[in-house]
């Protein structure tokens, strides 16, 4: 009598989860945006409102009891308006508040602190007025600037479409060199400054890093667009016609003593002219 395998048969039940990569346009995206997409979404971010324990294992200083540390992060919520600012990884975190020890607890929502604030750019060499918050500050200063703390920070951690963006044109500035047009001697010391960073990535994967889906999925239908643009066919007979005029192989262009003179080979501009027929100086 045959027996069940259960880890077989979990195996059979198994069915993969679609992603958003399975279909349509998105299907055809290159995994230098793929890579780009499992950096921020994928990728577990930096723990910004809980301290986790740095081991596995706990033991109660008042009972001696060992028990396994569960680092389970808090639900955060990060409202559209974060896609305008830099929070520096911080947002809505829902919870309940017990303002008495004989009152019921109440449903509460603790809203980082948001204020105007200016940052510059070296790279870009813009002055910039976004909204931060005290962790942004503090993370700029311990990066030593604003341009490091956006090329330091992984996509999951900076969160905001608008601290990607930023990154996004730090990058391509670099990877371009398109900085300081007017000052060659600033445009090398900022370039050799901050030059490390390509070294992480790819030319490719610059082209690719911070676009959301939508904007990707646009970019690659502008390139398929244009990669299977018909072409007009004049384009390809004027090429194939001027390289039989270099090679010679016309009929009617070749001289022959019969034809020497024909109105063919007159139009042909590859022909040499006959030093026979120069006029005399």
């Amino acid at each position: 009598m045959a027996t069940f395998n259960s880890q077989k048969g979990l195996r059979a039940l198994y069915v993969k989860k679609k992603s958003v990569f399975d279909q349509g346009v998105a299907a055809r995206l290159p995994e230098a945006y793929r890579k780009f997409w499992r950096e921020r979404w994928n990728t577990d971010p930096a723990p910004v409102h809980y301290v986790p324990e740095p081991s596995r294992w706990k033991r109660n200083p008042e009972t001696g009891e060992v028990s396994r540390v569960q680092n389970v992060p808090l639900p955060v919520r990060y409202p559209a308006e974060h896609n305008q600012g830099l929070w520096g990884g911080e947002g809505v975190v829902q919870g309940f508040l017990k303002k008495h020890p004989v009152r019921r607890r109440v449903p509460h929502f603790w809203v980082p602190q948001l204020r105007r604030s200016v940052v510059r750019s070296e790279v870009l060499d813009q002055h910039l007025a976004v909204t931060v918050t005290d962790r942004t500050i503090s993370l700029i200063h311990r990066h030593r600037g604003f341009d490091h703390y956006l090329l330091q920070t992984k996509a999951c951690d900076l969160k905001s479409d608008l601290a990607l963006k930023l990154k996004r044109l730090i990058l391509l500035d670099l990877k371009d060199k398109n900085l300081y047009p007017n000052d060659p001697v600033k445009k090398e010391e900022i370039y050799n400054k901050y030059k490390i960073y390509l070294e992480q990535y790819t030319e490719e994967e610059i082209e690719w890093y911070g676009l959301t889906m939508f904007e990707a999925i646009k970019k690659q239908m502008n390139l398929e667009a244009e990669l299977f643009k018909p072409k007009p066919l004049k384009h390809l007979y004027r090429a194939q016609l001027l390289q039989k005029l270099r090679d010679g192989t016309i009929p009617e262009v070749v001289d022959t003593p019969e034809q020497s003179e024909s109105w063919f080979s007159k139009m042909n501009p590859f022909k040499e002219k006959d030093s026979s027929h120069a006029h005399p100086s």
